[in-house]
């Protein structure tokens, strides 16, 4: 379709049709003398002139109405000489459904079919001449609404495929938003907290052990953040790690960091797992250790990863923390970003106190 979009190869179908436009008018003023030759002029100018225009103008009313003018002028042609106006009539089938709405389109198009046939009539056309016009310009209302059918839904799946672009777009920036909150977030407020605390302690004249301790711990967790990033990015390299080896490093750090417990157990086949989902894991494990670190410091953890049927379920526990209130975990982003990629893959998170502590639950297709 590019050759057509060519300048050199539109002038020269413009010029071809302009000289099929004009070639009957010009034989009809020939055929009618020069007692006729100044209305057939008359006529053809006119009519050429509300072609032309029609073609050029970009209002779908005011083509509608020069289009009906040049069907009037093609029909003149025709009565005056015989065929010299068909090619107009010709055009406006044509062009109506493209320059104009729907429905004066069809408008248009019936008033040309029904005016060619009763002006040949008129004029002695019959038999098969007056039911080849006729058939003619029917096949060709055929073919032209098929034409904008076909280029209508074209149009249509474009403007949908730039909609699901744009969704695209948006659900690929939520999803980078939940991987910088799990992998920046939580290290860097972790770091903050033991950092704040050893400038207090050495501020007010603490224990430099203690200082020395939380720039330690502070320390530990910038390197865990760092190889958090690493694995993010041989994810989306695909070199991606074994979902039991991820969570057995995220109970290695969890039990670095805090000196706690935390025990993983894997059980069922979980290689028909998609990529989604194994994320979905990965990231809930440890947003939840990571709660459980903040909220409950000290207690034991436990990380469950098995296949259910037609699901895969992990289930991450904790043993409460110190005496007292327990603290509410269902504020922040980070449980609704869980949430947000379990119902992404079609799965669901549940997230409430437990018998002893606090308990996640993650359910994915498997």
């Amino acid at each position: 379709m590019t050759f057509f979009r060519r300048p050199s190869v539109r002038c020269f179908l413009a010029v071809v049709l302009a000289g099929y436009l004009l070639y009957w008018p010009v034989a009809a003023a020939v055929e009618t003398g020069w007692p006729g030759l100044l209305t057939v002029l008359l006529v053809c100018a006119a009519t050429s002139g509300c072609c032309g225009w029609a073609l050029l103008s970009q209002d779908a009313r005011r083509s509608a109405w020069l289009l009906a003018a040049t069907l009037a002028g093609g029909l003149a042609l025709h009565a005056i000489s015989r065929y010299s106006g068909l090619g107009f009539a010709y055009f406006v089938l044509y062009a109506a459904p493209f320059k104009t709405r729907f429905w004066p389109a069809v408008l248009l198009v019936a008033a040309d079919i029904a005016g060619t046939a009763a002006v040949s009539f008129l004029i002695g056309l019959q038999g098969w001449e007056l039911m080849g016009n006729v058939l003619g310009l029917t096949y060709g209302v055929i073919l032209v609404f098929l034409i904008r059918y076909v280029k209508t839904t074209r149009e249509h799946a474009t403007v949908l495929a730039e909609a699901r672009a744009g969704e695209a777009v948006l659900a690929e920036r939520a999803r980078l938003a939940r991987e910088v909150h799990d992998i920046l977030a939580h290290s860097q407020s972790a770091q903050i907290v033991h950092l704040e605390g050893a400038r207090l302690l050495l501020e007010q004249g603490g224990d430099p052990a203690a200082a020395l301790d939380r720039v330690n711990r502070a320390v530990r967790l910038a390197r865990a953040g760092l190889e958090e990033t690493r694995r993010a990015l041989d994810a989306l390299r695909g070199q991606e790690l074994p979902l039991a080896e991820r969570l057995e490093r995220l109970a290695v750090e969890f039990r670095s960091v805090t000196g706690a417990p935390c025990a993983v157990s894997v059980t069922g086949d979980l290689g028909s797992l998609e990529a989604g989902a194994r994320l979905a894991v990965a990231r809930t494990a440890q947003e939840a250790l990571t709660n459980a670190r903040k909220h409950a410091p000290g207690a034991a953890v436990s990380v469950a990863l098995r296949r259910a049927g037609a699901w895969c379920e992990l289930e991450v526990r904790d043993t409460g923390g110190p005496p007292g209130p327990p603290a509410s975990r269902e504020g922040g982003y980070g449980l609704v970003g869980m949430r947000e990629r379990a119902e992404l893959i079609g799965g669901s998170l549940a997230a409430r106190p437990g018998a002893e502590g606090f308990e996640v639950l993650l359910r994915v297709p498997a």
